[in-house]
């Protein structure tokens, strides 16, 4: 019996090859949400943040930082998770319609090629400070920063197993 790619590697596509399928029948005509991120550590507030993205459109379009992308934002321990590890997790989400990167420290780039309608970030942006906004609502968008769940973090849950780890070596002395 010959095994056909599993359907969530469907969902990842480069920028270009992204761009013509939301071109395409039938998602051309679809309310297209972009969302964007690390998301080193997939945890439930990415979950539930990813969830309330996909209920301001049709489809849901997450883009991921690259790995050298993550470095420079986030230091030289990051990522935890390759790229291409993250946008599996990604992908297998129900919510998510589809999944691709950028290296820039910004996907201004990205969201200007994409042209999506509404741009969604997590809660601890206010929508002046979300990169490609002023963009989105030149062209008829909408920007909508999503409540963000405190105490639902990567870093946070970096911290909390280093000290974790910490605490059974000082215990172990």
């Amino acid at each position: 019996m010959k095994s056909s790619p599993r359907s969530l590697l469907k969902k990842i596509r480069s920028p270009q090859s992204l761009k013509r399928w939301l071109n395409a029948a039938p998602q051309k005509k679809k309310k297209r949400v972009f969302t964007n991120g690390c998301f080193d550590l997939l945890h439930q507030g990415h979950v539930s943040y990813l969830e309330k993205a996909r209920a301001q459109g049709d489809l849901l379009i997450v883009a991921l930082n690259s790995d050298a992308s993550v470095k420079r934002l986030k230091g030289p321990e990051r990522p935890l998770n390759t790229l291409a590890d993250r946008m599996e997790v990604i992908a297998a989400l129900e919510s998510v319609d589809a999944v691709t990167w950028f290296e820039e420290d910004t996907p201004l780039e990205l969201i200007q090629l994409l042209k999506p309608h509404v741009l969604v970030k997590g809660g601890d942006w206010k929508v002046h400070q979300i990169v490609g906004a002023e963009q989105v609502l030149g062209w008829g968008g909408k920007v909508r920063s999503i409540q963000y769940i405190e105490g639902k973090s990567t870093t946070q849950l970096i911290a909390k197993a280093r000290a974790s780890e910490q605490k059974k070596e000082k215990s172990s002395i």
